[in-house]
This record gives C-alpha cells, structure tokens and sequence, in this order.
C-alpha cells in the first residue's frame, strides 16, 4: 500500500474557496506581521523552516513610548507591533510561546558619537516591511536602513549608512531571557567569538544552557573595542572611578571579557553616502567552533546577502507550496499561508553541520546524528493539529 503525501479532502475543506484568485507564489500570500499584537507573540523576523536561527527586531525595551515593556510586566516576545522603540536584531528567538526565553545577542547599528547604552542608542523607526525570510526597516535616528535575512543556522544583516561615522554593536547584556553572563573575544579586526547563558524559561531556575557565536563584519573597523557595566560604587571607591554604575569603554584591552552586562563595538571612520556594511553570525548550542563552522559551510566566502536572501524565500516557498489553494479572497488565502507559515517556524534544528548536538538534560554531553535533530516540540496544545499535520504533509 502507497501513502500518497496529500491532504484528505475534508482536511483541507476549510482552506478550499470557490471564487478565482490571480495567481501568486505561496510565499508571497504571508504576512508576518499578522499574530504580531493583542498578545499573539508572534514576530517579523527572517528566519528560515525550521531554522535555528532566526533574526528579529527587538523593540519591548529601553523607552517610555513603548506600549508594552519587557521589564514592566511578564512578557515573552522581542517584539509587539504597536512599539516603535528599535533596539537591535535579536539572534535565535521562539515564536508564539508564553513564557520569556532566548531572544539575545543584540546587534544594532548606529552613527555619531559612540553610545552603548540601549536607551540612548535605541531610536524611532519607519518604513517597515517583512516577509518570509526577509525583514527592513529604517532607523530615524540614524538614516541607517537595516535589512535581515537568515539561513537555518546563520544570519546575514546588511545596514546602509549615511556618510561619516557608523557603529555596528553587539549587545550580551540584554534579552528576553532571564538569565545573564555572556563572554566575548576578539579574533581579528573582522571577527568576534563568544557566548551567552540562556534559560530559566516558564519558572524553571535550573533550565540554562549557553548559545555559542561567531560574528563578522564585511568592513575593516578604524576602531572597537569592548564594554561593562560597572557595578555601582560609594564612598571613597566611587571618587576614583570615573565609570561608577556606568558603561565602560575598554579601547585597549585586547583579549576576553566576561561579565552580566557586556558587549562589543565597530567604528567606522569617514563613510561613504549610502556605504554598505555587512554583518554575518553563525550560532551553535555546542561550542564556538562549531559556530564558525556553520557559519563557513551556510555562508561560503563571496556569497552575497541578496543570495542568502533569495534562498530562503524559495526554501519558504517550497515548503508552502506543499499545499495549494484555489479560489476565495485575497484576505482568506493569506489567512491560509501565513498560518501554515507559523506552522513551519517550530520545530527547530538543534544540530550543527557536522551532525553534533547538546543531549537534553545532560551537562555539556554532546550527541552525534546522521541526519538533523530538532527541538521545541512543544506538544503544549500543538498536540491537537499541527503534529498531524507535520505527519501528512511533511514527514
């Protein structure tokens, strides 16, 4: 007996109309700002099915114009529609989910004069726009357009500057987790390596487990450096500390830094008009080096953003087009994709390029597979349609 992959005709009864539709990609019915607000939790960011990467705009802190603040109350997304206060592109963050997790290593781009405070730094935004495996916009601060693509284990960023002095920066200090501790180590002029503790999702204290990166930039820096928050002095102390309870530049030191609250700098000296930096990072749940070899086999030398950026739309295309609709409106049938299209975000690949991969529940065990792991099956009410879902259409 043959299973034949399609849909039984009552299953897809629902997502059947009548009325002639003009023809368009599957792809191009998303929208992924749909589930974005009144508490969907959802998110814009580009990422790819099923990816373990997955580049988001962070916008839940640093600004009182915010509707909703990820340190005012519970809160488990890097993103809320309503909120205009742009703080960076989260790396690695879970989509639909109730509880705060992941959602870190935050990068942002900036020009002027150089701040690594997020409230400063953070800016109004415009000219928003998503779809899959692709995310844009505008910082109105900074004239800077800043655009996100991703792979399954890699992210590819691309930030158009104004002339004069740009920054690209990498915060570890911040997120939607609720644990802290990062460290970072320049590698060369280009490169920074490092990691960040993650965990403690819905209530659990002992849940953590580090995320590994590599990061890159397309540009020779004319300056970077590190910095800290410093912890709060008094007396006598606070009078020969010039950085008490404040961020500390660290523009000669060389080597690593750990800390709660640390992150890294680029400076750019003398842009062109309209001067493009890249930035480019690879993760891992194993280690650094596996990062960077996801990061060297998914992001070959010369391959270009707009490669990457094409790649992921067809891996998104041809997934969605696993099923086909007819007929309806326009409305109803991107009700259907973008649907389906948060059906694919999770599970997610656990495993790096050479098969290696955390164990669960064990610490820093590391399991072999021939094909790819997953994780976040998360089977909390998912367990009613969407694995039987996965199961007829993608086995």
């Amino acid at each position: 007996m043959r299973l034949r992959r399609t849909l039984p005709a009552a299953a897809l009864a629902a997502a059947v109309f009548c009325a002639p539709l003009r023809a368009q990609e599957p792809v191009d019915r998303v929208d992924p700002f749909i589930g974005t607000t009144n508490f969907g939790t959802t998110n814009p960011g580009a990422l790819c099915p099923n990816g373990m990467m997955a580049v988001v705009p962070f916008n839940v802190m640093g600004s009182d114009t915010n509707i909703y603040d990820k340190d005012a109350r519970w809160w488990s997304t890097p993103y809320e529609y309503h909120n205009k206060f742009f703080t960076g592109f989260a790396h690695g963050a879970l989509s639909g989910v109730g509880c705060p997790e992941m959602g870190s290593l935050l990068t942002m781009a900036t020009t002027g004069p150089l701040t690594v405070d997020y409230k400063e730094y953070g800016t109004a935004y415009e000219d928003e726009t998503a779809s899959p495996g692709y995310y844009a916009v505008t910082l109105d601060k900074y004239g800077v357009r800043a655009e996100a693509t991703a792979t399954p284990r890699t992210s590819a960023e691309r930030y158009t500057f104004p002339a004069g002095e740009g920054h690209i920066l990498l915060n570890l200090g911040e997120g939607l987790t609720n644990e802290s501790g990062a460290t970072v180590r320049r590698v060369s002029a280009t490169e920074i390596e490092g990691m960040k503790l993650l965990g403690t999702f819905c209530y659990n204290p002992q849940k953590v487990f580090p995320v590994y990166f590599v990061l890159r930039v397309t540009k020779n820096p004319s300056s970077s450096g590190y910095w800290k928050k410093q912890r709060p002095m008094t007396g006598v102390e606070a009078e020969w500390t010039p950085d008490n309870g404040k961020y500390k530049l660290y523009t000669e030191y060389g080597r690593e830094l750990a800390g709660d609250d640390v992150g890294y700098w680029f400076t750019f000296d003398d842009l062109r008009e309209g001067e493009q930096i890249e930035v480019r990072m690879g993760i891992s749940y194993v280690s650094t080096e596996n990062a960077r070899r996801n990061l060297d086999a998914e992001q070959p030398a010369g391959t270009s953003f707009d490669a990457i950026r094409g790649a992921a739309r067809t891996r998104w295309n041809d997934d969605l087009s696993r099923i086909r609709v007819e007929g309806g409106t326009a409305e109803q049938q991107t009700v259907f994709y973008t649907a389906l299209y948060h059906a694919l975000i999770h599970p997610n690949l656990l495993s790096d390029v050479n098969g290696e991969y955390p164990l669960m529940e064990h610490s820093g065990e590391v399991g072999v597979t021939d094909g790819e792991r997953y994780t976040v099956f998360s089977l909390w009410d998912t367990y009613r349609n969407v694995h039987q879902l996965l199961t007829l259409v993608y086995p």
